[in-house]
């Protein structure tokens, strides 16, 4: 190797050295970057709901008391409905948010779009199902939000259908029951792999076809409140009560 050899592949070997450095400090930044963005975003939006309110009656600001006073109000609000009385009195003023013309378009969307995440529905964002779309041999991971009996004997499920990497701007779908399989992904498993554009996928996904029959039967079991998820594991459908006990004694 001559001395003009040696002299050009030096700044080379710096060069992509320092490249090399710069990628891997960056990969590593950049996430916690995205996370710390994200968090303080969330925190401040959160905290100044009831900032503005708590500012003026002790006249000055603290970071995160907004927030403190925003949890101790959950709380008690979930210590109400764990009464029974607490319980009919909250049902008598969701009723009435729900007569109120605009109040109540938008306020019934919203409480059944939060009941999803619950085990209030019997469907919701926390059942992942998969679909062969938009060809045979190609699945897309959806949520089945609803069943619906579109005409008599024909029974569809409703599918929400995100996309990558922004899942809020999926769309819905009607799928006859018998073309929907279930899986064993949970809702944080198929949320990363729908944000991450299938970076972050399990290593398995099983799936199970839908039975038609158990469906059917489904729909006269009773109200929403009465059916949780599909068990692959076990092939049935799990039927336990999950709401509270004093609400269908109430009912009755």
């Amino acid at each position: 190797m001559t001395e003009d050899t040696q002299q050009t592949s030096f700044p080379k070997k710096i060069g992509g050295h320092i490249r090399a450095t710069l990628v891997a400090g960056a990969l590593i930044l950049i996430p916690i970057a995205i996370t710390f963005v994200l968090v303080t975003w969330v925190f401040n939006n959160i905290d100044g709901l009831l900032s503005f309110v708590v500012d003026r009656f002790i006249g000055r600001h603290i970071p995160g008391l907004g927030l403190l006073v925003l949890l101790i109000i959950v709380y008690f609000l979930g210590l109400i409905w764990t009464k029974r009385l607490g319980r009919r009195s909250i049902r008598t003023l969701q009723l009435f948010l729900l007569k109120i013309p605009l109040i109540g378009a938008i306020y019934g969307p919203a409480r059944k779009l939060i009941e999803s995440f619950t085990g209030e529905s019997a469907a919701g964002f926390k059942r992942v199902v998969v679909v062969e779309y938009p060809k045979q041999g190609t699945w897309m991971i959806g949520f089945l939000t609803g069943i619906s009996n579109v005409v008599p004997g024909t029974t569809m499920g409703v599918i929400y259908l995100p996309t990558a990497p922004t899942p809020n701007s999926g769309w819905v779908a009607m799928v006859p029951i018998q073309n929907i399989y279930d899986t064993t992904m949970t809702v944080q498993e198929a949320m990363s792999m729908v944000l991450s554009g299938g970076i972050s996928s399990p290593a398995q996904i099983d799936l199970k076809p839908m039975d038609p029959a158990e469906v059917a039967e489904f729909a006269t079991v009773g109200p929403p409140g009465t059916w949780s998820s599909v068990r692959p594991e076990s092939g049935v459908f799990n039927l336990p009560f999950i709401g509270n006990r004093d609400d269908e004694d109430e009912e009755r």
